[in-house]
């Protein structure tokens, strides 16, 4: 039997799990505040408050270090890689921690894993990372040389619920056409064709629907202008636009729940405001049938929002025209990533080299 120790740092929580083989024994998900994450100048600067929570979850389940027989997190900011698990390396780490890509808390996941299974002896991996690229070559232009657009998603989840919804309906990811809507602090609305996602929204600078921390698409003329103002150097402007924007930044909370609740209960501002991104991703979804050139089989809401009934009725309403919606909620990443740890070690998958 093999213990597995699966971790994924997301925006606005910590998840952590430990399997035994296919089977979790234990499952922990620390939500985090926006208040609570202030104190850290940036991403990397949270690694040990985010290492001695999975160290307490480990003793509070009674495993110890030398339990461990294999390390995954979740993969974050590092160059446009294939599909598939990666064994964390040294030029791995190198380039999370002085090359990253953008800062997002899933930079954590294969810094974590690393440091945790060389004190257990164990192999460190990661799996699907957020800058999966399999984008067509005509999505990436855009109307300036300079400028080319690039994936950056939660390719974890979405390959995860996609092959699922393939298992449950007897047939391969590979010979659908999917709209996988990722519904978090961050949304990402990705065009799935026959296995391979061909286009979708860069989720972490500025594409797409806004989100309970995201700005998302903006017009380009203002936010020039914003830019220009003086009253904001590049760092904030970041945070206004990956971090500090959507929910945030009209309500001063990253949590949809909150909001959500405002909304029942009256709060026309929150309902609106709630009304707005749910209208934006449908929008987006409106956008990705047509790269599939209207051959949807089917439209999968999935993260930790798609819980919310009103959202998904919200957008369904929106885009059931084009295809079956089915609702998934919740990450399920961590399963996910001990099931992809799992196969490497019974020998089922070899891992990628990262070069």
């Amino acid at each position: 039997m093999y213990t597995i120790l699966a971790i994924n740092p997301g925006s606005t929580s910590t998840k952590v799990a430990i399997y035994q083989d296919d089977k979790a024994v234990r499952e922990l998900t620390l939500r985090h505040s926006t208040e609570e994450l202030a104190p850290f100048a940036g991403v990397l600067d949270q690694f040990d408050f985010r290492k001695q929570i999975i160290l307490d979850a480990m003793k509070e389940a009674g495993v110890t270090l030398s339990d461990i027989d294999a390390v995954i997190g979740r993969g974050g900011l590092i160059k446009p890689v294939k599909s598939g698990v990666y064994e964390v390396n040294e030029t791995m780490i190198d380039d999370i921690r002085h090359r990253p890509v953008g800062q997002h808390a899933s930079n954590l996941g294969a810094l974590l894993a690393y440091d945790i299974a060389r004190e257990a002896g164990a192999k460190a991996y990661m799996a699907d990372p957020v800058v999966v690229d399999e984008l067509q070559d005509v999505a990436r232009i855009t109307g300036h040389p300079d400028i080319e657009r690039v994936s950056i998603f939660h390719a974890l989840n979405q390959k995860a619920m996609a092959r699922a919804y393939a298992e449950k309906r007897g047939v391969r990811y590979e010979d659908l056409n999917l709209i996988v809507v990722h519904l978090g602090g961050g949304i990402s609305v990705g065009a799935h064709r026959k296995g391979e996602v061909i286009d979708v929204n860069n989720a972490l600078d500025g594409e797409g629907p806004f989100s309970p921390e995201r700005a998302g698409g903006l017009p380009a003329l203002a936010v020039a202008k914003w830019a220009a103002s003086g009253k904001y150097d590049i760092r904030q402007i970041a945070k206004f636009i990956n971090s500090r924007g959507g929910f945030v930044a009209h309500f001063g909370t990253n949590s949809a729940m909150e909001i959500s609740k405002r909304a029942e209960e009256g709060d026309q501002r929150a309902a609106l405001v709630q009304d707005a991104m749910c209208y934006n991703v449908g929008k987006a979804v409106g956008a990705m049938a047509t790269v599939l050139k209207g051959q949807v089989d089917a439209i999968i809401l999935t993260g930790g929002i798609a819980h919310d009934k009103y959202v998904c009725k919200y957008i369904g309403d929106m885009v059931s025209f084009i295809a079956e919606v089915v609702v998934m909620p919740g990450e399920n990443e961590l399963e996910a990533l001990a099931g992809n740890a799992l196969r490497v070690l019974e020998g089922k998958l070899t891992p990628r080299v990262y070069e």
